[in-house]
């Protein structure tokens, strides 16, 4: 056990491969994100959004169910061990996408891409804040994340700029194969377990163990709850960006190619940004960097309903991106730092089942008000949601940071 040490330093090899492993995981989602919409209208011809966005729905709902049985089963199964089942998860979902007959057959590569994302994130996530300790976690999740999302942004543009070349279907999913490749010889071949860094971590941590993991990560305890609901809200509202965007701008007369630039642009800022927000969050105190990050992106959100011009989507979409970056690796480095490293799996995989039943409750949502009420509408209704969930951070979260404190 004294040969093991924890800090970023200490760790860098094996902290940076699982960065690594992290774009891969990321780019299987950047896959779908620009063209999923325009197949289901060009080739089997879908004209409702609620449908269109049933493949959001199923993925958000397998993920997040996949995120709370990967922190429940981290501690016993290992977490590479679950990352590498992760993988394994993948290897159909360019298959499918390539040769699906019928949206049927999309649904169910979202079924595969669901455990895929829900598996590997999460193990990547919990590895990283168990190999760095208590000081750097807001850089290491900014870092994880960054990867992560940067990939969604370079996969989603490549994805539209090919099928703008040659077609929706197959090549833009050629890149699927590369990345199944990739990610699952590394986790099986490069990767170490992270279990000793946790005993090790235990030894000297002073933080007490949850009552009940659920339901103090869920809502009873003030952090933790609030950082939860705020997660929810933030992938409802990308949940919506991610169906609602490429059909309201085709809608408007963007081109296929316009379409993949304004839909990179809002993970391109969130993954980059997140290099600089992540290290912001462990010197500022993370309720700030939380209600700035949300409102942003409310106003984000209630301005795109008056958005025309090509300059109005990709600025507001810069804000999005921005106002994201800000919260997502402070969401899990909150949880991180709020938890015994005995907790800390299931608490976050806690966190991530009700943060990525986001998708699915914004899919629904913005296809039910899109269909009825009009695009314009939904989105007006996302930007409010966010605003109150921004509210609720303002006045219901305490404003601690546990190393601060440490420090102080």
């Amino acid at each position: 056990m004294d040969h093991i040490k924890l800090g970023l330093k200490e760790n860098w090899k094996q902290f940076f491969l699982l960065v690594l492993v992290n774009g891969f995981v990321g780019g299987m989602v950047g896959l779908e994100r620009t063209i999923i919409p325009q197949i289901a209208e060009a080739e089997f011809a879908m004209a409702a959004k609620t449908a269109i966005l049933s493949f959001i729905v199923v993925f958000g709902i397998v993920k997040a169910l996949s995120n709370y049985y990967a922190g429940a089963l981290a501690n016993k199964f290992g977490r590479k061990r679950l990352l590498v089942a992760g993988w394994f998860a993948a290897i159909p979902v360019p298959i499918i996408l390539i040769y699906a007959p019928n949206w049927s057959w999309v649904i169910v590569a979202n079924v595969f891409l669901g455990i895929n994302q829900g598996l590997a994130w999460s193990s990547t996530v919990v590895m990283k804040i168990d190999l760095v300790g208590e000081k750097q976690r807001g850089f290491a999740m900014g870092l994880n994340e960054f990867a992560g999302y940067l990939s969604v942004a370079i996969v989603a543009f490549f994805t539209g700029y090919i099928a703008s070349k040659y077609g929706i279907r197959p090549y833009p999913f050629y890149l699927g194969f590369a990345l199944v490749f990739l990610g699952l010889f590394s986790s099986i071949f490069l990767v170490k377990d992270t279990n000793h860094h946790v005993a090790k971590e235990t030894t000297t941590n002073t933080i007490p163990m949850l009552k009940n993991i659920f339901w103090d990560t869920t809502w009873k305890d003030k952090i933790l709850g609030s950082v939860t609901q705020a997660g929810l809200v933030n992938n409802l509202n990308d949940g919506m960006a991610w169906g609602i965007f490429p059909i309201l701008l085709a809608g408007k007369g963007f081109s296929l190619e316009q379409i993949g630039i304004v839909t990179a642009i809002y993970p391109g800022v969130w993954g980059l940004g997140q290099l600089f927000t992540g290290r912001m969050s462990d010197k500022i105190f993370k309720k700030d960097m939380l209600f700035i990050g949300m409102l942003l992106q409310a106003m984000a959100l209630i301005g795109l309903v008056w958005a025309e011009t090509m300059t109005h989507f990709i600025s507001l979409s810069v804000i999005l991106g921005w106002g994201t970056a800000m919260v997502y690796p402070t969401f899990l480095a909150t949880i991180a730092e709020n938890t015994h490293p005995h907790d800390r799996a299931k608490s976050i995989g806690v966190f991530r089942l009700w943060r990525d039943s986001g998708y699915a409750i914004g899919a629904i949502l913005t296809g039910i008000i899109s269909d009825s009420l009009g695009i314009g509408t939904s989105i007006m209704f996302v930007g409010l949601l966010t605003f109150a969930s921004t509210m609720i951070i303002r006045f219901r979260m305490p404003r601690t940071d546990r190393n601060k404190e440490n420090m102080s």
